[in-house]
């Protein structure tokens, strides 16, 4: 006798896993932004990563080392994430509620990201200037290691830091990204 899997079954199991709390990540690909397609991944404490051109057996890999090995595909707990998303890159939304999760970082990184995240959409910062607002104002090469390596882009808006004449430079998902987002906000005219 053959097992067969509806479609309809699959998405139901795995829902009821995310909903039992039997994921240590749900993620979800989001195909359809602006920017491209978007991996996006969850907890229970929050957003843990956001990868611009997603490859599944790469991303899963990251995703199950850092947070633990039950990883799975489920739309439900994504949701969330993908609603305020839309509604940012609709110009419809300038701060968002959702929560990052950040625990698995440095606690340098957590402070340099948790000021990050302080800086207004529409607005831009330097990497010097955000060395100094983490409390280590010689530490611009470090902060711009931790955008290099920031794990939620968008949410934690790395694309709002330029360099020290206003230039725009480095950015992991590409520097056109990186203006469009700006141009979107508003930053860039």
């Amino acid at each position: 006798m053959t097992d067969i899997v509806t479609p309809a079954l699959d998405e139901r199991f795995r829902a009821a896993a995310a909903a039992e709390g039997l994921l240590d990540v749900a993620y979800d690909i989001v195909d359809d932004t602006p920017i491209g397609a978007l991996l996006i991944g969850v907890t229970d404490h929050g957003v843990c990563r956001i990868w611009f051109d997603p490859d599944p057996e790469e991303n899963l890999e990251t995703l199950a080392r850092l947070h633990g090995p039950r990883v799975l595909r489920t739309s439900a707990p994504v949701e969330r994430v993908r609603r305020e998303l839309d509604e940012y890159f609709a110009g419809k939304r300038q701060h968002f509620d959702v929560e990052p999760d950040v625990r698995a970082l440095p606690a340098y990184n957590q402070r340099v990201l948790e000021e990050l995240a302080r800086v207004e959409y529409g607005s831009t910062t330097t990497y010097g200037a955000l060395a100094a607002r983490s409390g280590n104002p010689r530490a611009a090469r470090a902060v711009g290691t931790v955008m290099n390596r920031n794990p939620i882009p968008i949410l934690l808006p790395c694309h709002r830091v330029v360099g020290s004449t206003g230039k725009l430079t480095g950015y992991a998902g590409g520097l056109d990204r990186k203006e469009q987002l700006l141009r979107l906000e508003g930053a860039l005219l």
